[in-house]
């Protein structure tokens, strides 16, 4: 029994030494129009209907808080502006918004293609459009310093954190932004969790089978 109470606090000694101070935060957004204040129905330039635009967002905060990593895809915008024939589709502008109080739209704080261009320190920005089809992938990394309009990273991430934050693509069109990824609603996934979780699994499952192995004692 003793030998056993001294495995489990070994056990869960590890188990703290391992987990960071923060556990580093993954979460997806779905991108759409419906999110989107002000976009209006996607037409071309003489009102034909074009393909609903969509796309998807994960973004991933490190275990120091520190920067951000982001990897999203959007299908129907024209991100070289080559994609399709039509200009009202072309990728203008994409950024980050974050504001300190519910409201339909929120301040630009970091803008990553087109402007402001607050991906700077360093420009990690990667855009690979479709070889067919039309939209593309964009990958880059909200560092610690960078911030549009005096911000940086730092003094979002309370808001980020909160759901006071979305991601949006502006056209040609819709200028004010045509497809939208609200970070409200948006389920962190905290890494540690999972081994916090089966760490308490584990000391509970062996509590249990070390009660069972007690034989009881005569009265």
């Amino acid at each position: 029994m003793k030998a056993l109470a001294r495995s489990l606090a070994a056990a869960t000694l590890m188990l703290g030494a391992s987990a960071p101070a923060h556990a580093a935060i993954t979460f997806t957004v779905n991108l759409t129009m419906g999110q989107e204040a002000t976009s209006v129905p996607p037409t071309t330039s003489i009102g034909d209907p074009r393909p609903i635009p969509f796309g998807t967002a994960t973004f991933t905060i490190n275990d120091a808080m520190t920067q951000m990593a982001f990897a999203a895809t959007i299908f129907n915008i024209d991100i070289t502006g080559t994609q399709t024939p039509d200009a009202n589709d072309n990728l203008v502008a994409a950024h980050i918004h974050v504001g300190t109080a519910p409201a339909a739209t929120f301040p630009v704080r970091w803008g990553f293609f087109g402007t402001p261009d607050n991906d700077n320190n360093p420009d990690q920005l990667v855009v690979t459009p479709f070889a067919t089809g039309v939209g593309g992938t964009f990958s880059s990394i909200w560092d610690l310093p960078e911030g549009n309009a005096g911000t940086t990273f730092a003094t979002n991430l309370p808001d980020i954190l909160a759901g006071r934050a979305y991601i949006n693509f502006h056209t040609v069109q819709n200028g004010g932004g045509e497809i939208r990824g609200n970070f409200a609603g948006a389920i962190p996934e905290p890494s540690s969790w999972a081994m916090m979780l089966l760490g308490f699994g584990f000391v509970g499952a062996s509590l249990r089978f070390a009660r069972k192995r007690v034989p009881a004692l005569a009265g």
